[in-house]
């Protein structure tokens, strides 16, 4: 790559109040690259020099540029200085909001119309290393307690509050400000739908945007979820493999290059774990931006990330409508809190919102009016920051007592993130061999191959961490190794 010379000027734009030095100049030289500003090969100043020029802290540039690096933004090598990486932007033919993507324009018109677990025996105990809770133990329920308690004291006053059927307006501002500060996600509180979750959430766009037998890619293995929902209304599944960077889509090109939509987790891939690179998800924008397709991402629990920032958003990246972002709190909080949100494109969000009251009238409820509270007064933001240091923690032990237990049994993945993570078998069982020597053994995993469509079985597991403390996770080590060991 050629390397571009010659003096270095970057006009950065005023940092808005409420921004912090460091989000603000990240974003700017961010930006300066997705828009061609700062070419690929340019070569950017020392950090030093760039401090100076600015009249910042060098800790800030520092810390800015090796978040950029770790994006993919710029690569640093001793010796040749900090380099901009090549990166294509996405640069729409017309102006999203003149001129929507196909996918839009066939809702506008009027498009939109009127398994996996069932050999699963159902235990009443917790048993390591069941993934279907977070640390209950640890949320703060007396302080939930006195924020719902205020609340139901003061009935009234919020009861009183117009239900456009969105959701409880002030939640909807806070979860729009949430998102943009920590995700990058940029839309208003009229964009966001408050539904009851994630599934909620692939079921209404599954039958809002798709007809009987259109193709739509999902992720191979992926989440069963996004499989049902689009199964019910009759598309054709495309599964789409995935490699260490997400999705392939250059094989989904290949194998469905019309199709009308795709489901994705980039933030956390369910269930192998890895974060999609920053070339994919340009590709995938590329693609869904020229096929005229929607991009559902799924960011269930991208907040619990053990090292270094969470990747920003691939909404944060579209330029074209492409994205519509969902998310859920029941992962975050706690799982009978059922709030789940979808974040759509300008265009579509008042059509979708009319395709809901289809079903649902109306979308106001206390436990909306309590969850606002919690995260207008900060709670969620210092509950997140406990949770984290947490759940590392607790991944370390169970990495350190799977080196320990289960050398040439199973190889823990080297994610470190989310609240689970996967396991693969060095002791030639299969994914479902395993499952069940486990459940005799008193241990709870999941197999791999039961999120799997055409791909063959990975051979390996899927172990809760979250739930357990360090005692239980050597303990379930213990007990899954002697099942492992034969």
């Amino acid at each position: 790559m050629a390397r571009t010379t010659g003096s270095f000027e970057l006009a950065l734009n005023e940092r808005p109040q409420q921004q912090t030095l460091t989000i603000w100049l990240y974003a700017e030289v961010r930006q300066a690259i997705l828009e061609g500003r700062l070419r690929p090969g340019t070569r950017l100043p020392a950090s030093r020099d760039f401090a100076r020029q600015h009249g910042i802290s060098r800790g800030t540039v520092v810390s800015v540029f090796e978040r950029l690096q770790a994006e993919g933004y710029v690569s640093s090598r001793v010796g040749s200085g900090t380099i901009v990486n090549a990166v294509r932007s996405l640069r729409p033919t017309r102006a999203a909001t003149d001129s929507p993507p196909d996918y839009i324009r066939r809702v506008i018109a009027g498009y939109a119309r009127p398994k996996p677990f069932a050999d699963l025996a159902a235990t009443g105990t917790n048993r390591p290393f069941r993934m279907r809770d977070p640390a209950l133990t640890e949320f703060p329920t007396e302080l939930w307690a006195g924020l719902a308690g205020r609340r139901a004291r003061n009935f009234a006053a919020w009861m009183r509050t117009e239900d456009d059927g969105r959701g409880y307006r002030p939640l909807r501002q806070a979860i729009a400000d949430y998102l943009a500060a920590h995700r990058g996600v940029r839309c208003s509180a009229d964009q966001v739908i408050v539904v009851s979750g994630v599934q909620q959430a692939l079921d209404l766009l599954a039958r809002l945007l798709l007809k009987k037998g259109e193709p739509v890619w999902v992720e191979d293995p992926g989440y069963f979820g996004a499989t049902i929902a689009f199964g019910s209304v009759g598309a054709r599944i495309v599964p789409v493999p995935v490699d260490e960077q997400g999705l392939s889509v250059s094989t989904g090109m290949r194998m469905c290059p019309r199709a009308k939509g795709v489901y994705v987790t980039p933030g956390h891939q369910f269930p192998l774990g890895m974060t999609m690179s920053l070339k994919r998800r340009m590709h995938l924008l590329r693609w869904a931006a020229g096929a005229g397709a929607f991009v559902i991402e799924d960011d269930y629990d991208s907040e619990y990330r053990f090292e270094g920032v969470p990747i920003p958003a691939l909404q944060s990246l579209d330029e074209a409508s492409s994205v519509i972002f969902i998310g859920s709190f029941s992962k975050v909080l706690f799982p009978s809190l059922r709030i789940g949100y979808m974040v759509l494109p300008p265009q579509l969000a008042s059509y979708c919102l009319a395709f809901r009251q289809r079903t649902d009238f109306r979308n106001l409820h206390f436990d909306q009016v309590v969850l606002c509270d919690f995260i207008v007064a900060g709670h969620l933001g210092r509950h997140l920051r406990r949770m984290r240091e947490l759940y590392a923690s607790r991944l370390t032990a169970l990495r350190d007592g799977a080196k320990q237990h289960l050398s040439g049994l199973l190889e823990i993945s080297d994610v470190r993130a989310g609240l689970y993570t996967a396991g693969f078998l060095r002791n030639g069982m299969g994914s479902r061999e395993a499952e069940k020597a486990a459940a005799a053994a008193g241990v709870e995993v999941l197999a791999l191959d039961r999120f799997t469509l055409k791909r063959p079985d990975p051979n390996g597991l899927l172990l809760g961490f979250a739930a357990f403390g360090e005692a239980a996770i050597r303990e379930g080590l213990v007990r899954l190794a002697t099942a492992l060991d034969r």
